[in-house]
Formats: structure tokens, sequence, C-alpha cells
């Protein structure tokens, strides 16, 4: 792997971690529950249609609300930054190539 590549993996997985949080809130998984009229609320709402009138624990929505509210544990952390240092490869690896 080339250096640029490297770099670009790597402040690809830094900043999805650190964006992680941001993103949440900014859907609508806040501290303090789901925010009104949001993406969240949305996904919640489909979610408890498809389910009965209710969210599955351990759901996406009940996950992603979880991490909304009491932050991503380390083990999430990780699944993100790996997400982010492939996006990150494969875009420096993508611009690097000739046609």
């Amino acid at each position: 792997m080339d250096p640029l590549t490297l770099l670009a993996t790597g402040a690809a997985a830094a900043g999805a971690v650190v964006a992680a949080p941001a993103v949440l809130t900014a859907v609508g998984f806040t501290a303090g529950g789901i925010a009104a009229g949001s993406i969240a609320s949305t996904m919640m709402s489909a979610a408890a249609v498809a389910n009965g009138g209710g969210v599955v624990a351990g759901g996406v929505v009940a996950t992603l609300q979880a991490a909304g509210a009491a932050g991503i544990p380390l083990a999430g952390q990780a699944i993100v930054g790996a997400v982010g240092a492939a996006v990150g490869a494969a875009v420096s690896m993508a611009s690097n190539c000739t046609v």
C-alpha cells in the first residue's frame, strides 16, 4: 500500500469515529430520546409498524438510540473505524487509478 493510501485510510478511520456521535445527533438519536420529526423518528415509526406496534430490543433503531443516548461503545467505535478505513482506502485507491 502506498503512503498516501495508508494516510487516507488512517484519516478516514479517525474521522469516522470522531464524526459518528455528531451524525447520530443530526439524524435524531439524541441523549434525550428520538427527536420529533427527524430521520430517527421516521425509522422508529417504520420499525413499529413492521413489528406490530413496538420497536424490537436489539434492533437497528434501538441500537442507534442507545448509542445516541449513552455514546458509542468501544466495539462500536472499532466497527465505525474499520468501515471508515475501508472507505478511505477505496477512495484513495480509486483516485490514484489511471485510465
